[in-house]
């Protein structure tokens, strides 16, 4: 098993979520769409050449965000990344990825 980690724009939170829980990360037992938040502030500086969602390159960038956790097999981990970049507002997300003893 595995816990991925990923940021978000809050406004944003719902709609990964969802897309997570669609690919069937977050199934624990037989409950699905399993996740937990927290809620902090990212901070960032585009460099030139990005493309951000937020904010234009040389700026620096603090924005309200979520963190989703959710367990998931270790099979189905490149279905849920893939999930997250596709849903996900930012050019370069962060992603954590961690073993689950």
């Amino acid at each position: 098993m595995k816990k991925i980690v990923v940021t978000v724009p809050v406004k944003d939170a719902d709609r990964v979520r969802h897309a997570i829980g669609e690919v069937g990360g977050g199934k624990i037992g037989n409950y699905t769409f399993c996740s937990f938040s927290t809620r902090g502030i990212g901070r960032f500086m585009p460099e030139e050449g990005s493309h951000p969602a937020i904010g234009e390159p040389g700026t620096f960038q603090e924005v309200e965000e979520e963190r989703i956790e959710v367990s998931c097999g270790d099979g189905m981990v490149n279905d849920v990344i893939q999930a997250i970049r596709h849903t996900h507002p930012y050019e370069e997300p962060a992603i954590d990825i961690y073993d689950l003893a």
